[in-house]
């Protein structure tokens, strides 16, 4: 028997319903949504900072609600200093790694080249990094990164000193104006991005290795006493 007209309109509302009705979400376990947190905090306070930041954006990119952040973090500051102490951990880690070569110059290579490659692959967590906050994470932040390799850089320099007759006790000072100097041209290099990290870095070494290289045992300036 043929089906009649309301029957068949019936069967197609019913179909069209079927197909209008929303899929549902797969529901993120808590440490899939905090890693989500994380990840979206770390991106705005890269590109805003920590004063411009809200918790209100945060939960907007989300999509979540605001007690949702304030579960996982239990306000701003406690979001970023989890941004800044995973950080913090990812550079520290990648520079103690590079540095695997006797020779004093290919460790000042290996340092270098880690901190332009994280800068280059992470820079959007090299921005969270050297934008000043109030806030301090458990490990410190970019300056405590760069003084604990200055430390490292440090026993390196003071071997050296010794084995060339110059005073072990300046190698603090030497280590701290090395390191100042690679950070300070990265933080440069984050924005222009030329040239290539291997050429800045070989730069780099340049100035470094051929000063220390014919370092004045007792050195001092010329414009002074004039």
């Amino acid at each position: 028997m043929a089906e009649s007209p309301s029957e068949d309109g019936g069967r197609a509302r019913r179909r069209t319903a079927a197909s209008a009705k929303p899929t549902s979400r797969v529901r993120m376990s808590a440490a899939q949504r905090r890693e989500q947190l994380i990840s979206i905090g770390r991106q705005i306070f890269a590109e805003r900072g920590f004063d411009a930041t809200s918790i209100e954006e945060v939960a907007s990119r989300a999509k979540v609600s605001k007690p949702v952040v304030y579960e996982h973090f239990g306000g701003k500051e406690g979001l970023y200093a989890v941004v800044v102490d995973r950080e913090v951990r990812s550079l520290l880690d990648r520079i103690t790694t590079a540095l695997t070569a006797g020779h004093p110059r290919e460790l000042l290579e290996q340092a270098a080249l880690a901190l332009l490659g994280y800068i280059e692959e992470e820079a959007s967590g090299f921005r969270v990094l050297v934008r000043e906050s109030p806030v301090l994470s458990a490990t410190g932040n970019f300056s405590s990164v760069m003084n604990d390799v200055a430390h490292q850089v440090e026993h390196i320099l003071g071997a050296e000193f010794s084995s060339r007759g110059y005073d072990p006790k300046l190698a603090e000072l030497y280590a701290q104006a090395l390191v100042g100097m690679v950070a300070l041209t990265g933080r440069w290099w984050l924005e222009v991005r030329r040239p290539r990290k291997e050429t800045v870095a070989a730069h780099l070494v340049n100035l470094s290795w051929n000063g220390l290289s014919h370092l004045e045992a007792k050195p001092g300036l010329i414009t002074v006493g004039r």
